[in-house]
This record gives C-alpha cells, sequence and structure tokens, in this order.
C-alpha cells in the first residue's frame, strides 16, 4: 500500500465538517460545519475563504442548476443563495418528535438530491433516506439507519452506497435512475474494529469507493468487489468525508471534525478540523446538478 502526501490547506477548526464538494465553475471548494452552523467556501490556489452562517445545522449540500446549492438543514431542505448566503425553504420533511436530523447526502446523476437522517442519541436504527426530486417533491426512501452517511453511486448508475456508522458497515444495494428505487441490500465492507467508523465517501472514475474513517485516522479506497485496495494514513482521528476536485479531479479533498474529542486527543491531533488534499493520481467524477 502506497502512502500519499496529505495536505494541510485550511485550518478551519471546525466542530463537524462535512460534505465536500467541487465547484467546478468557481474552482472552488465548500464543505459545512454541521455543529458551527457554517457553510464555507475555499479556493484553494488563491486561498480566499469565505464563510456564511446558515439558520440550523447543516448536514450536506450539492449544486444546484439554478446557480447556488441545495441543502439539507437540521430538519429542512432549502436553497442557499450565493454569494448573499440567503436561504430559501424548499421542504420541512422532519418533526422534532422523530427525534433525528438531516446528516450526509449528495445529487444523483438524475438530478435529484438525497440526504440520510441520523438518531439524535445515535443508538437506535431509525435514520431514513430521503430524496428531493426535480419537481422539488421530497420522498421517503430506504429506512434502518443509526447514523446515514456517505452516500455515493457506482459510475454506471447501478449501485448505490451508504453507511451506518455505529454499525462499522458500509451496504450497497441495486440502483434504479429512473424511479430511484432501491433494492437487494448487501455488505460491501465491514470495518475491523480498529479502524474506526465509516463516515463520508466518494467514488472514482475507476467504481472504487473512498472513505473517510471515523476515529480511524485513514482513508480506504475499496475496490468494487470490497476488497481493500489502498490505505492512506490521515494526520487527524477524525477524517469525516471526502470529494475529488482541482482543475483535473484527481485531488481527493477531506475534510474533519473536532467535537467530543479530549484534551489529550487533541493535542495527539492538533490539526482535527482542518481540510486537507491529497494528489491521489485517480480521477475523480464530477458531482451532478439538483435540478429542481
Amino acid at each position: 500500500m502506497q502512502q500519499k502526501k496529505v495536505t494541510c490547506i485550511f485550518e478551519a477548526s471546525s466542530k463537524l465538517g462535512e460534505s465536500p464538494l467541487w465547484h467546478p465553475h468557481e474552482n472552488a471548494l465548500y464543505w459545512v460545519d454541521i455543529e458551527g452552523c457554517l457553510l464555507h467556501c475555499l479556493n484553494p490556489p488563491t486561498g480566499v475563504h469565505r464563510q456564511w452562517s446558515m439558520p440550523s445545522e447543516i448536514g450536506c449540500i450539492g449544486l444546484a442548476s439554478r446557480s447556488g446549492l441545495v441543502a439539507a438543514l437540521r430538519d429542512s431542505f432549502v436553497h442557499i443563495h450565493l454569494p448573499s448566503g440567503e436561504v430559501a425553504l424548499i421542504d420541512t420533511p422532519l418533526t422534532a418528535e422523530q427525534g433525528v436530523m438531516f446528516n450526509d447526502g449528495k445529487c444523483d446523476r438524475a438530478g435529484r438530491f438525497w440526504a440520510g437522517t441520523k438518531d439524535l442519541l445515535e443508538q437506535s436504527d431509525i435514520g431514513s433516506l430521503y430524496y428531493l426530486d426535480s419537481e422539488r417533491q421530497c420522498t421517503e426512501s430506504i429506512t434502518g439507519f443509526a447514523v446515514s452517511n456517505g452516500i455515493a453511486w457506482s459510475p454506471d448508475n447501478t449501485t448505490f452506497y451508504i453507511c451506518n456508522s455505529p454499525a462499522k458497515v458500509i451496504y450497497q444495494y441495486d440502483f434504479d435512475l429512473a424511479t430511484a428505487a432501491l433494492s437487494n441490500r448487501r455488505v460491501f465492507a465491514t470495518l475491523p474494529a480498529d479502524a474506526g467508523y465509516p463516515d463520508g465517501l466518494t467514488v472514482d472514475s475507476e467504481g472504487c469507493i473512498w472513505n473517510a474513517h471515523w476515529d480511524g485516522f485513514r482513508i480506504t479506497r475499496y475496490l468494487p468487489n470490497g476488497k481493500i485496495d489502498n490505505v492512506i494514513e490521515m494526520p487527524v482521528q477524525r477524517p469525516t468525508s471526502c470529494c475529488f476536485g482541482g482543475v483535473d479531479l484527481t485531488t481527493l479533498f477531506v475534510t474533519s471534525a473536532s467535537t467530543r474529542m479530549t484534551a489529550e486527543e487533541l493535542e495527539k491531533s492538533p490539526l482535527s478540523g482542518a481540510v486537507f488534499a491529497i494528489d491521489v493520481g485517480i480521477k475523480g467524477i464530477p458531482e451532478p446538478l439538483f435540478l429542481g
């Protein structure tokens, strides 16, 4: 296994950095700090950084065809106008009584925006997966997650990946792009006891899966058959998610978290909450647009 050079490109000190998203027209990286209720943007070549405060926790973001971003806040789907950062409500499918909040999500190649929920106590499998279609109609899809994470699709759109983090499992489903139907759930990978928990993930142009290991100090590249191809050691205990970006889409950007870490853990992992870049030499896939 080959260790890649990991470069810290922004010391964000995020509580819970997540949902990195490369914007090809701006040559910029967007990401969120869920617990900090912040949206961030960095232009890596220039170092110019911007941030916007959100009205609640912000779990995930996607590129919107109407410009700006689509996002899942604590209980709602919204559109974020840029560069103002103004938030416009699309739908509020969650209630406080459900005991869940939105977490990770992405756009599929039919223009839907998907976001999963997590149990606020991170104990019971009461989380679900929702999607917002091009008509801005919200549909609940599959259920049964304590903390849903790591949504992604294979390059041919036939396989869907999602994590149930506390269970240490990455699942895969058969996916119908035309209907959004998910079926035939099976285990893609199970993390060993010493490898942390599966968090955010992305898929490259070769169909391999890159997964960030919360409390695992690593990023793992899995082959499409679930076998480990490479492990990249990270300088932070809690890498949270990753995406491909850069001019040629061969840079892997990685977010991280500092939340709920002890003073001793932070001393060993002082860059916790920062954003990193890794030149992996493998092309990613451009992120699709939300068409609603």
